[in-house]
């Protein structure tokens, strides 16, 4: 007799586990040895919560209390956290610096093999603005993917900041823009290009967020937004910086980001192991405006670029 998990989750066992745990404790030693102390948030929250982070994600689940409010499964980690900083740490000096391992539950097309449920692991550091405080949440990140023994991997960096400014440079009506950016989103440049080419819009919008390469891209795009860029490049260590691939399209799908955004890639795997950001709006959502940066690891996707590289090098 079979007896199915819900769609978009599965068992571990204990062999599969075991690999879990060490690429975990090597990645928890690293956040220690930098400060960034450990929390654990309930799994589910008022809906009412998530929702002011704006994330753009669905939750995967929603139930009602005994009150009859509507609850949910967090999306992320990012935004309980922000709440835990405005009500537990409402008086407390910034920089604060905060680290998790937890499932997260998103609505997605579990037929396309993606999960609802999954171990995220990653720090946000809270009161630490640009360049400074995304050079050390880079130069960390960095430090857990060498501390797992991923070898391959690059880090993708961008804007959030910079196709919205592309947006108003060009006068794009409201409209437009929301399509144009759900195409950036998308990374569906064919789609863009016939947008921008129906409307008669200017080429830039869809020259621009297809650059992609070393410093030198930047000398396409004026404004401050290349400037932060350039800032957190000249900050970063030789070993992070061998590690960046500048991209100017790089748009994330979660909707609270403002400045500086990257990605973890890896030619072992074809999608993204995991990544972050700027959210320098949020924690004001909740009552207590500061600038943050943060990151999240997919771990079961470092845990299958882990066992690619080793097939590679076997």
């Amino acid at each position: 007799m079979i007896h199915p998990t819900p769609s978009g989750t599965r068992d571990v066992l204990p062999d599969e586990m075991r690999e879990l745990r060490a690429i975990t404790e090597a990645m928890r030693a690293v956040f220690d040895r930098r400060g960034y102390g450990e929390v654990w948030t309930p799994t589910i929250e008022f809906e009412d919560v998530l929702r002011r982070g704006e994330t753009g994600v669905d939750p995967a689940y929603r139930v009602f209390d005994d009150h009859g409010q509507v609850m949910a499964l967090r999306p992320d980690m990012t935004v309980p956290i922000a709440r835990v900083v405005a009500t537990r740490y409402a008086t407390a000096e910034p920089p604060l610096r905060f680290s998790y391992f937890a499932h997260a539950y998103r609505g997605v097309r579990p037929h396309r093999g993606q999960m609802r449920e999954f171990l995220q692991a990653g720090i946000e550091l809270v009161g630490a603005p640009g360049p400074d405080g995304t050079v050390e949440a880079l130069t960390v990140l960095c430090e857990a993917l060498d501390a797992v023994g991923l070898v391959g991997y690059r880090i993708a960096l961008g804007t959030a900041a910079l196709y919205p400014a592309l947006l108003d440079t060009f006068d794009v009506p409201a409209d437009v823009r929301d399509v144009l950016l759900a195409a950036l989103h998308a990374r569906d440049f064919v789609r863009l290009e016939n947008e921008v080419d129906a409307r008669g819009l200017h080429d830039a919008l869809v020259r621009v967020p297809q650059l992609r390469g070393g410093p030198e891209v930047l000398d396409e795009v004026t404004g401050g937004e290349a400037d932060g860029l350039r800032a957190v490049l000249g900050g970063l260590g030789a070993d992070v910086a061998q590690r960046i691939v500048l991209d100017l399209g790089l748009a994330r799908g979660l909707g609270y980001y403002t400045g500086s955004v990257f990605d973890v890639l890896d030619p072992a795997l074809g999608e993204p192991l995991g990544g972050g950001g700027r959210y320098d709006d949020l924690l004001a959502r909740f009552g207590r405006p500061l600038p943050a940066v943060g990151f999240a690891l997919h771990v079961d996707r470092l845990h299958l670029a882990l066992a690619g590289e080793e097939r590679g090098t076997g």
